[in-house]
């Protein structure tokens, strides 16, 4: 038996075994461990968020209430009521207070005089109970110009909130209460899934239930186990067991009254949030007992397989012992050990062809047979060393063809590939009808190629240039398809701009970069093109550290509706306050992120903005729809829509609060992947908005396919349309045309009175510009909105019709 586990099979199997046990038990344990930490952090993260939201729930009642009863206060009969005295207006007061209660559902309403005594009451009984707390807080209410507060009455909870009566000073306070009771538990327990606990604390430390989603003995539980603690209640979660339940609970105080307290019990099921992760523990159990046998059959049945032939390739392998590859080895063996052995020999002659092999691999590029990089620098440096020898010149022509990624992308990267064989086929026959026996044609990699031409000057090279353009003007045939392909090329010479390769290479690349930029076609390297180029990396720079400078500011501008002269939506709008250069134009910085890909990071920084400043306005009463513009590189992403879906989960906003701007020619990019991306975002029900319509280069038969909902009529129509009878009819037909399409119509550029009434007339929905407001931060928003008021007197159907026929 000893010598038996000193064979290499036994060993195997020994050591792997125990290996993979070890490691699976030791695997399990964590994995249990973890699984119970992580239920226990859920549980501990739902009742934080839990506690949250009661406290939103408090706030919401809060604000309800003393809405109702701000309102009730500036109610001028009321208010004459009491200022009166009088009583035969005691009627009007009773009745008011009881309407107005009625209708924010408050359980009671009841009204203090300047006297600080109460004057009249819903519920007397309850006034009565609640008179102490009320009193106090009449003083915050009159400063503040309301208040709130928790009240006990008879061991019940109750929301308080007063509210003083001016006129002009205050001649009394209106208090209203809201229970705090089972339907609020019951409320939460539909919002949070969490079982919710009304309690009350009397002065001895007793506990009383007010109400709970726990139902008859479960809720007699809870009461007796807070009992028990005494006032060992821990503040953080603590377990609790209501029949035979287990549950993490955690108390939350919500206020205090003379002695009293009132506070909310959080309960969420120990067995119901684990459920999910007990199913997953014993899966694991099973497959760890189930890998742990498969292993030990494979560890045997593999071991076997290693040594028995082990022994068989061992004297075989000794020839190779002096290190003489040219004898080859031979064996008549067809299992491993004779694959081994014909591996050998075959690797021996392998070694000599693949040297070659990656040679050619180093300094050819596969695709188009030409020379790559690293092939054309070397063939660059000795030419430089024969012109340098002859003081002659020589110039580098590098090229970069347009719109290949965009073929790439929509035809395939097979047919991409097929056009790059195409292109260097004709720029190799090119050369060949010079016969310009020194010239070099290279691919650099990716689009890009490269012609070296020695002894030349710079006519021959511009005429080289040019003749390479022509010959790509004309289409190239590929699939049964005609592709129309161009260029941008960029000239270097020697000695005139570099004495070595690599930077000869680098001036070239910039010159043919400002050519495709000039859109020019060729361009010859001039030194101030370095400058750009330094500019553009510095500005790329600059651009990434502002997100994280927080250098970006979001300014928003209204959109009015010109019927009705009320705000309803407003643009969100990028501004770039620069710590050395102030403020930078967006004109400077956008279409540049737009060239870099940079306009990504810009847009999801608008659109986190924007559902901020959205989520506030509606908090404070104003649903308004705020327009964000997208960029083509926005449209081809396809994570785009589950972006947007998170952004509206996050800040719990609707798609309703969304209208998202596109262009028409960021859409005809790609109006195959575009079509796609919007698609999908309208069937989450965000807005769709065509922008600048009109400058584009789209067809009204592809544009009516679009899931759109909105045309913005672009200001260079709209600016002088009083003025100009084109622009009029050219601002009419699109306002026809859309609301044909039974699309909203909306006109940017509105700078006076004349262009608002005159676009009203023709029956546009919406507009914006300089004449309502220009772009304001949006910060400043709210205060906006509360001082807003249409600056003309909004005509009549029939004024609107006689200003179009005049």
């Amino acid at each position: 038996m000893h010598l038996r586990f000193r064979s290499l099979e036994s060993r195997i199997v020994t050591l792997f075994l125990v290996l993979i046990v070890a490691v699976q038990v030791v695997g399990l344990l964590v994995i249990q461990r973890g699984i119970d930490n992580n239920a226990r952090l859920a549980i501990a993260s739902e009742l934080g968020n839990g506690a949250k939201v009661f406290h939103r729930l408090l706030e919401q009642n809060a604000q309800s209430l003393l809405a109702g009863a701000r309102l009730l206060a500036r109610d001028t009969a009321f208010v004459a009521a009491i200022g009166n005295n009088d009583e035969s207006d005691r009627a009007t007061i009773e009745s008011a207070l009881v309407n107005h209660g009625r209708r924010i559902k408050a359980s009671l309403t009841m009204l203090i005089g300047d006297d600080r005594k109460i004057s009249a009451a819903t519920n007397p009984a309850q006034a009565a109970g609640l008179e102490k707390i009320a009193l106090s807080m009449l003083d915050a209410a009159e400063s503040a110009g309301g208040a709130s507060g928790i009240g006990i009455v008879d061991r019940r909870p109750f929301q308080i909130v007063a509210v003083p009566v001016k006129a002009p000073i205050t001649i009394g306070w209106i208090v209203m209460t809201f229970p705090i009771d089972r339907q609020l538990a019951t409320d939460m327990r539909e919002v949070s899934s969490l079982h919710t606990t009304v309690l009350t604390r009397d002065t001895q430390g007793k506990w009383l239930s007010a109400g709970s989603t726990f139902v008859g003995p479960s809720a007699q539980d809870v009461v007796e186990q807070l009992q028990a603690m005494g006032a060992k209640a821990p503040a953080g979660p603590f377990d609790l067991t209501v029949e035979t339940s287990q549950y993490s609970a955690r108390l939350i105080s919500i206020g205090d009254d003379n002695g009293h307290s009132a506070s909310v019990l959080l309960a969420r099921s120990i067995d119901e949030a684990t459920a999910e992760y007990r199913r997953l523990e014993r899966w694991l159990i099973g497959l760890t007992l189930a890998g742990i046998v498969v292993s030990m059959l494979a560890i045997i049945f593999t071991a076997k397989r290693i040594t028995q032939p082990i022994g068989q390739l061992v004297t075989t392998a000794k020839r190779l012992e002096e290190g003489d590859y040219k004898v080859s080895i031979d064996s008549t063996r067809e299992d491993e050990i004779g694959q081994l052995a014909h591996a050998f020999d075959a690797m021996r002659e392998g070694i000599a062809k693949r040297e070659q092999e990656i040679r050619r691999l180093a300094y050819w590029d596969t695709l188009t047979n030409l020379p790559n990089r690293a092939q054309f620098v070397l063939l660059l440096n000795d030419a430089l060393l024969e012109a340098r020898r002859r003081e002659e010149c020589l110039f580098v022509l590098m090229m970069d063809l347009d719109r290949f990624k965009h073929v790439n992308d929509v035809m395939g990267h097979s047919f991409g590939d097929a056009l790059l064989r195409q292109v260097a086929g004709r720029l190799q026959l090119l050369l060949a009808n010079r016969r310009q026996s020194s010239a070099q044609v290279a691919r650099l990699g990716g689009d890009e190629f490269a012609v070296l031409l020695p002894a030349a000057n710079t006519d021959a090279a511009q005429m080289m240039a040019a003749e390479i353009l022509q010959a790509l003007e004309t289409p190239l045939s590929l699939e049964d398809q005609m592709v129309d392909i161009g260029a941008g090329l960029g000239i270097a010479a020697y000695p005139e701009h570099a004495d070595d390769g690599e930077t000869l290479l680098s001036m070239a690349e910039v010159a043919m970069y400002t050519a495709k930029q000039r859109n020019d076609g060729a361009v010859l390297y001039d030194a101030a093109m370095d400058k750009s180029s330094a500019k553009s990396l510095s500005l790329l720079t600059e651009l990434r550290n502002a997100v994280e400078r927080n250098e970006f500011r979001l300014h928003v501008q209204p959109k009015i509706s010109l019927e009705s002269g009320k705000v309803v939506g407003m643009e969100a709008l990028v501004r770039w306050v620069h710590p050395e250069r102030g403020n930078v134009f967006p004109d400077e910085f956008i279409p540049f992120a737009e060239q870099t890909g940079f306009i990504r990071v810009l847009t999801r920084w608008v659109m986190e903005r924007s559902a901020e400043l959205c989520r506030e306005l509606s908090l404070k009463g104003h649903h308004l729809k705020v327009s964000v513009n997208l960029s083509t590189r926005d449209l081809l992403d396809q994570d785009l829509p589950a972006k947007f879906a998170d952004l509206l989960a996050r800040h719990k906003l609707t798609p309703g609060s969304f209208c998202l701007e596109i262009t028409e020619s960021a859409i005809m990019d790609d109006p195959v992947r575009a079509q796609n991306t919007l698609e999908r975002l309208s069937a989450m029900g965000l807005d769709l908005s065509i922008d600048d319509f009109g400058t584009g280069y789209s067809s009204l038969a592809y544009l009516k396919r679009l899931p759109v909902n909105e045309l913005k009529i672009d200001k260079s129509f709209v600016l002088n349309m009083e003025k100009d009878e084109g622009d009029t009819k050219i601002v009419r037909s699109t306002i026809d045309l859309g609301h044909n399409m039974g699309l909203r119509v909306v006109a940017e550029g509105i700078e006076s009175e004349a262009v608002w009434r005159l676009l009203a007339a023709l029956g546009c929905d919406q507009g914006q510009g300089y004449f309502m407001s220009r772009p304001i931060p949006g910060d400043q928003m709210i205060a906006w909105l509360e001082k807003w008021r249409a600056p003309i007197a909004i005509a009549a159907p029939e004024d609107s019709e006689a200003a179009v026929d005049s």
